[in-house]
């Protein structure tokens, strides 16, 4: 029990005002919340799962210049997409309207790969070799699902007052920041 409190103080601490948060807030904004919560959940789940094992093996030894790299470039292509938008038929408009499988493989992926080489798996990481794997992935995993919830909450709240173009330029210009700042990690350490 004490590595779970320890992992969730932790984790929810350093979470708050993360990129990943605010991925999880622009998510919000275009996307239901169960879905974006589904998808975070389940990329923190296997990323800390990752982290943990990690932890118990190697400490602190990871190669995370391309994973960096990788990331960066996906969250550029994000930001295409999002920017270029998309045009919904009244067929494609009601199949959205029923199912929410495509936000939250889009939530789950961009989550996955924002995560990897993140300072938070990198905390769980450290986390987990000081303390029981379980506790701290189950706790670290909670964690970051309730930093990552209080966004989505934000997230909804200001969706619901911005216009839909606004949300568009500025879940873009959000995920090309996210992408730069990515690509740019490697150089600056």
């Amino acid at each position: 029990m004490q590595a779970f409190w320890i992992s969730l103080a932790v984790i929810f601490v350093a979470e708050l005002g993360d990129k990943s948060q605010l991925m999880a807030m622009t998510f919000a904004t275009r996307f239901k919340p169960l879905p974006v919560l589904t998808g975070i959940t389940l990329a923190t789940a296997l990323v800390h799962l990752v982290s943990v094992g990690l932890g118990g093996l190697i400490g602190d030894a990871l190669p995370t210049t391309a994973i960096s790299i990788a990331a960066g470039i996906a969250f550029l292509g994000f930001a295409a997409w999002t920017l270029r938008g998309d045009e919904l038929s009244d067929e494609e408009s009601g199949k959205a309207a029923r199912t929410t499988r495509n936000a939250f493989v889009a939530v789950t992926v961009a989550f996955f790969l924002s995560e990897l080489g993140d300072k938070t798996m990198l905390a769980t990481i450290t986390l987990a070799t000081q303390h029981g794997w379980f506790g701290t992935w189950i706790g670290s995993t909670v964690g970051m699902v309730a930093a990552d919830a209080l966004a989505i909450l934000v997230g909804r709240l200001l969706g619901r007052h911005l216009p839909e173009k606004w949300i568009r330029y500025g879940a873009a210009a959000a995920f090309a920041v996210f992408g730069v700042l990515l690509l740019a990690e490697p150089l600056l350490r």
